[in-house]
């Protein structure tokens, strides 16, 4: 069977969307060698990324011309069985379509989006999942989310669970906490923190959290936020300075994966203190390297935690700073949530993933075959 994806995120600092297409990609060379897949790619280093016997054709990063024209045309050249997107499928689109939707965020809290972004994923959305024939998602609480939002036929939204990089993994604390040193001249102690600087993540929250934790209690720690800006990051920033312990907070924007593995593994305690989450892939990175986590009580985060993190009401600035004061203090509960977390982050796979993924191809694919052309060779192409 040939299949395409939509990878354009990949290489484009698109957060959760490129590790989830890129693990994707990842996990279906190891799970199948016998598939063919097409990946439409928008930045020329993505390729890397892409598994060599996969085909890869370049598309606009333009999402206008990429939507509304690109793909849609090499979609009639390449003649896939069908398409997986996240979130939007193109215009014109004559294969069937598959349709990764991580949450839906955006109708439930629109106040976290531009006015802008909202009318356009309302707009957009509504009309990819009307026409999947298969909506995926990572939780059973976005699953919830979606049919109720878009009054879906329950068949139609398939929970498959998202994991952890097999590159998060336990470091030594003292090579970790050298190279956090080297490469963003943060010392330790710190307390960390991952994800783009947007309202619905909560940074705020934490960092008044983390003012009344120093001002309590006797801590040399300081917190890292590591995330790239977005339009609400001037706000974090500015309720940074506005703390009195802004020496103590340390922004590192971007980060590649291997920067994040040091981070992780150099930390005293993970932090995720978001309102609103479709899964939560940071929780099981932090769990994978080792490290207790403190998470919000709200969304997927609990579902996805299931007992091996400390919980707390992201709407209470008591609640995380007590959370995280527990974690810092109390040496026998912190060995115990590290010791959980492993635990946890190990029933996620991406192998698992993309298997399951690989199956819900299979039975679209049955249900609506397309013939594809002879491949006469696994050679990359990009065009």
């Amino acid at each position: 069977m040939r299949f395409a994806v939509d990878a354009h995120a990949i290489g484009r600092h698109l957060t959760g969307n490129e590790v989830y297409v890129r693990n994707l990609l990842n996990g279906f060379a190891a799970v199948d060698r016998g598939i063919e897949c097409i990946a439409y790619i928008s930045a020329p280093e993505a390729r890397s990324w892409v598994p060599e016997r996969f085909l890869a054709r370049y598309v606009s990063p333009n999402p206008f011309l990429r939507l509304g024209f690109d793909l849609a045309r090499k979609l009639r050249l390449d003649r896939p069985a069908l398409l997986h997107v996240q979130y939007t499928a193109p215009l014109g689109c004559r294969v069937p379509v598959i349709a990764s939707v991580h949450d839906v965020s955006f109708l439930d809290h629109p106040e976290f989006f531009t006015a802008a972004r909202v009318a356009q994923l309302r707009y957009t959305v509504a009309r990819t999942v009307q026409r999947a024939v298969r909506v995926l998602t990572g939780s059973e609480f976005s699953r919830s989310s979606i049919l109720r939002a878009y009054k879906l036929a329950p068949e139609r939204v398939i929970v498959i669970p998202n994991a952890a990089d097999a590159a998060f993994r336990p470091v030594a604390r003292e090579r970790a906490a050298a190279e956090v040193e080297r490469r963003f001249r943060i010392p330790t102690p710190f307390i960390l923190s991952v994800g783009d600087l947007q309202k619905r993540k909560n940074q705020i929250g934490l960092i008044r959290a983390f003012e009344q934790l120093v001002r309590e209690y006797p801590l040399r720690h300081s917190l890292v936020l590591a995330g790239k800006d977005t339009w609400f990051a001037p706000e974090v920033r500015q309720a940074a300075r506005r703390s009195g312990i802004s020496s103590r907070i340390h922004f590192t924007g971007f980060v590649s994966d291997d920067d994040l593995l040091y981070l992780y593994n150099a930390c005293d305690a993970f932090v995720f203190p978001s309102f609103y989450e479709g899964f939560g892939i940071p929780v099981l990175e932090a769990m994978a390297c080792g490290k207790a986590v403190c998470a919000s009580n709200a969304s997927a985060v609990a579902e996805v935690a299931d007992g091996a993190a400390i919980l707390f009401d992201p709407h209470s600035v008591s609640e995380i700073a007590l959370s995280i004061r527990d974690i810092l203090l109390d040496s026998e509960l912190r060995a115990r949530m590290e010791r959980l977390g492993l635990q946890r982050a190990s029933h996620f796979h991406w192998h698992a993933t993309a298997r399951k993924t690989l199956d819900v191809y299979q039975q679209v694919a049955a249900l609506q075959p397309v013939s594809a052309p002879e491949v006469k060779t696994a050679s990359v192409l990009i065009r």
